[in-house]
């Protein structure tokens, strides 16, 4: 039986790139798709963004470490000792107050990692490393050891992670293929040329009964000032740092003197902090 999997990651927020990614999907003939991690923030999408997944309706769902903050961060839980910390915190509270209450505690349930049999290939599928889905351990420039512990069974054939938003094809040290989707809504490389190519990308792989077939990185125009208008009309928090990405393809999660500048011009530290002091009165009054 011939498999044509659509593996796509790393929307964060951006509802236009996925939605011209799902147009590209239904005209490429997919059969099932996988969703690697990471849907919500900085971008325009919220309910109608969960709802447009719905539509998609992937066969696999990982959980990504922005998953994680927008989890911990709706329910108060994001310390705030950084500028960072608070831009998660204040993305979070957005999200919350805009998704139906079911939304957050249905990401809580997708798990880490999922290992899949398509035909004869067996594939590990995960948004970063198999029991941690952050930091840069899977960086594509990094040496071969540090891939090898995507394979964590010895009859693994593929691997597919996210969280880095490059595109990747490598191989293990036993050579066994290494996968990774790049990013909807978020595409990054250090080299100016290549990142002033903003369109959303995903990954096509064919596996018919002899094995992998095709292996297609697809990357998907869609109108930019589209989803910035949809950014504004959302009222989204930092709309200036995502107008700044949706130009350039730059982005500035861990530039902390601008982040505090902002935090300061529009009181996101004060809401943040009034935000996790509410939920914590919430906490006490529940227990």
């Amino acid at each position: 039986m011939r498999h044509k999997i659509a593996i796509f990651s790393d929307v964060h927020g951006n509802y236009t790139a996925l939605k011209a990614v799902y147009e590209d999907m239904q005209e490429q003939g997919v059969t099932e798709s996988w969703f690697l991690g990471d849907l919500f923030a900085p971008g325009s999408g919220a309910q109608d963004l969960w709802d447009l997944m719905q539509k998609i309706n992937p066969d696999v769902y990982i959980r990504g470490n922005w998953d994680d903050l927008m989890i911990r961060g709706a329910a108060g839980k994001i310390a705030l000792e950084k500028p960072s910390k608070v831009y998660m915190e204040r993305l979070a509270m957005d999200v919350a107050a805009k998704v139906d209450l079911q939304v957050l505690a249905t990401m809580k349930r997708w798990p880490m990692r999922v290992v899949k049999q398509i035909n004869n290939v067996r594939i590990a599928i995960t948004h970063d490393l198999p029991e941690i889905n952050f930091g840069q351990q899977l960086y594509p420039t990094l040496p071969t050891e540090n891939f090898n512990k995507l394979f964590v069974e010895d009859d693994l054939d593929l691997a597919v992670y996210a969280h880095v938003h490059h595109p990747i094809m490598r191989y293990s040290s036993e050579e066994q293929i290494i996968l990774n989707p790049g990013s909807v809504g978020q595409p990054f490389n250090r080299h100016v040329k290549f990142q002033q190519d903003l369109r959303a990308q995903y990954l096509i792989v064919t596996i018919d009964d002899d094995g992998v077939s095709g292996i297609d990185f697809r990357k998907v125009a869609y109108s930019h000032p589209d989803e910035l208008m949809r950014a504004a009309n959302a009222n989204i928090p930092y709309i200036e740092l995502y107008q700044m990405q949706m130009e350039t393809g730059e982005v500035h999660t861990h530039d902390y003197p601008l982040l505090a500048r902002l935090n300061d011009k529009y009181g996101y530290l004060r809401e943040a902090k009034e935000y996790e002091a509410q939920h914590a009165i919430h906490e006490k009054a529940d227990f």
